[in-house]
């Protein structure tokens, strides 16, 4: 099985907590890719619609978005690593996010009651949503969870696990990890 980490991370703070991410998801079997967002040269989407109707599935924009869009087209778990910024995700990870509409279908379906893109794949991934903060903030981990669990709707992710680790807390990490690893394997 493969595993798509995509680290929104703006710097080096929490990356012991990717690491131990990285090992939950080892321990589990995956073989696992880390995307280092910082590291990538990805344009903001400009909202053509390319990608529906011209280049249907890739994004027209030729840059490091189209090799995050392909990389979590063939993964079995996307996972976001990211600093929740006032109940969201960083803006690398935003901005990458955004150029994956590609990997959605633009026909529409009835889910739970609202509208959504029909898939686009068979079996879309499962995602794991893994926000990291100074120290605890119970409203900004609401909206987070809030805001990735509608990502995982949006995806048609069969299973989701969200959790947001206070980096004050290290030894709570290990534990949690593998809990959101089993929430998306079981």
């Amino acid at each position: 099985m493969n595993a798509v980490v995509l680290d929104g991370s703006r710097d080096e703070t929490g990356q012991d907590v990717l690491a131990a991410l990285r090992d939950a998801l080892g321990g589990a079997r995956f073989e696992v890719e880390v995307i280092a967002l910082r590291t990538k040269t990805i344009a903001p989407c400009v909202g053509c619609f390319g990608c529906w109707v011209k280049t249907p599935g890739e994004c027209v924009i030729d840059d490091a978005g189209r090799d995050v869009a392909r990389s979590l087209a063939r993964a079995d778990v996307i996972a976001y690593f990211t600093p929740v910024t006032f109940g969201g995700v960083s803006s690398e990870l935003k901005k990458a996010l955004d150029r994956i509409i590609p990997n959605i279908s633009p026909f529409f379906a009835k889910v739970e009651g609202e509208t959504h893109h029909q898939k686009r794949y068979a079996q879309p991934p499962s995602l794991i949503g893994l926000g990291v903060l100074p120290a605890p903030d119970r409203e900004a981990e609401a909206l987070f969870k809030t805001l990735v669990e509608d990502n995982a709707t949006n995806l048609r992710s069969p299973r989701t696990a969200v959790a947001v680790l206070a980096l004050d807390r290290p030894d709570t990490f290990g534990a949690i990890l593998r809990g959101l690893v089993e929430a998306v394997t079981r």
